[in-house]
């Protein structure tokens, strides 16, 4: 459904929505994508894989964002598509990206890690919300 950023002090906060819980974790992706870089200019050319287990579901966000967050230093990649499943505490996911050219996606920020500050994983009328702030 969507992504959006919230301010929060010196941090930046992160949200997700989605029709499940798989869509909302893959749009709070590509809201951390959006603190770096527009999407738009990424293009998903590399597939990286990514694996996550937690027992609660904001510990499970916690790991995912983070993990996404060393997908991009350690790689020096952005991405733009995440395929998203969530199976009892289990997270498993494609996400396709580029490696970062300075020029074509010029970025703004380097996301240190995603905080428990915010923190939230919930179904609502609408669909599934994921959210919480990142150090920058």
């Amino acid at each position: 459904m969507g992504w959006s950023h919230f301010p929060h002090d010196a941090d930046i906060g992160l949200r997700g929505t989605g029709a499940d819980k798989a869509g909302a974790f893959a749009a709070i992706g590509l809201a951390l994508t959006a603190v770096v870089t527009d999407p738009e200019r990424v293009s998903p050319t590399d597939v990286v894989s990514v694996r996550c287990e937690a027992p609660t579901d904001e510990t499970l966000l916690f790991d995912w964002l983070n993990a996404l967050i060393f997908e991009m230093a350690v790689g020096n990649r952005v991405f733009r598509e995440f395929d998203v499943r969530i199976d009892d505490g289990e997270l498993n996911a494609e996400i396709r990206g580029e490696t970062v050219d300075r020029e074509k996606h010029e970025p703004a920020v380097e996301v240190k890690g995603a905080t428990y500050t915010e923190i939230l994983v919930d179904e609502k009328d609408e669909g599934w919300v994921a959210q919480c702030v990142v150090d920058v």
